[in-house]
């Protein structure tokens, strides 16, 4: 039987994990995270599915720990997968799987390497990204590429939306690709790095944008962060107003930056002139509605800077 250890966290992590158990693949380990208090988590629970499953389930333990490489040594894997795995393997853990050790990325590789791929892609006004299963080399994201499969990124699709299309995207490669990789046949093609960047990981504090920017940049980072990522925000006069979805209008404004209010719709005019409808909007507590804006700023508009 074909026997893998499993580094996992997230939702590409939980349903990969379950894609290797319908398989038949023997899983003696899995290391997950603990989940973080600051972050909501939105995904399935790698550790739960591991132990209904009967393996053992280790949480935060360091893949740097020589214990940890000793037992997986000790495991004899044919594969290691990292499925969502936040931390990068060291050379010990890499160098234990019979067969190899094997990354399932949520992007296209090599373009948008790193953290946070599907935030990033957003955020950068893409189209398209999908998931990625490569071999594991030293450096991130940078090891022969088995398999890829795109989805499309919608002009109004947020984050989540477009996550859960990537964790389908990565069960299609994962399953498609079991087979060949079990039999040592699977492809290996160099990744062009020069194709792509590299990002780091995105903090709270990454969701904050100026007026002053053009429009589709607010828009595009306002979706890359909705709920249940942490959200974009921009100051309201002494205030701070949280933004979870706005509607790109067509730009027939001019003028310094402003929030206007035509009966029917908060708008917000942005640095570029463009227009955006505040569709989801927060001010402290208080949802921003129509009715709020007024009893909070009358007929505004609002200058924003």
């Amino acid at each position: 039987m074909t026997r893998a250890v499993v580094f996992a966290y997230s939702e590409v992590g939980a349903r990969c994990l379950t894609v290797l158990y319908e398989a038949g693949i023997d899983v003696p380990l899995v290391c997950t995270h603990e989940d973080d208090p600051g972050e909501t988590r939105w995904f399935a629970s790698v550790a739960d599915i591991a132990r209904q499953h009967g393996s053992e389930v280790t949480v935060n333990e360091p893949a740097t720990h020589p214990a940890l490489a000793s037992r997986i040594e000790a495991l004899a894997p044919d594969f290691v997968f990292s499925f969502y795995y936040r931390r990068m393997l060291p050379r010990t853990v890499l160098a234990a799987p019979r067969l190899g050790a094997l990354n399932m990325h949520g992007s296209l590789l090599p373009h948008f390497r790193g953290r946070a791929p599907v935030n990033w892609a957003i955020v950068h006004g893409a189209t398209e990204t999908g998931a990625s299963l490569h071999y594991m080399v030293e450096k991130p994201d940078a090891g022969n590429l088995v398999d890829q499969a795109a989805v499309a990124i919608g002009p109004d699709d947020t984050a989540v939306e477009v996550a859960a299309r990537v964790a389908d995207a990565a069960v299609l490669v994962l399953r498609r690709s079991l087979p060949a990789l079990v039999a040592g046949t699977a492809p290996s093609v160099p990744l062009d790095l020069a194709r792509g960047s590299y990002f780091g990981g995105r903090r709270p504090a990454d969701g904050e944008f100026q007026w002053t920017w053009a429009a589709s940049r607010i828009h595009n980072l306002v979706r890359a962060v909705a709920p249940p990522f942490p959200g974009a925000f921009a100051k309201l006069g002494d205030a701070t107003l949280r933004v979870h979805r706005t509607r790109q209008l067509p730009t027939i404004a001019s003028g310094a930056p402003r929030l206007e209010c035509d009966g029917l719709a908060l708008i917000a005019v942005c640095g570029d002139g463009g227009r955006l409808e505040l569709v989801e909007a927060w001010l402290g507590a208080q949802p921003l509605t129509v009715a709020t804006f007024a009893s909070h700023f009358g007929n505004g508009p609002v200058g924003l800077s």
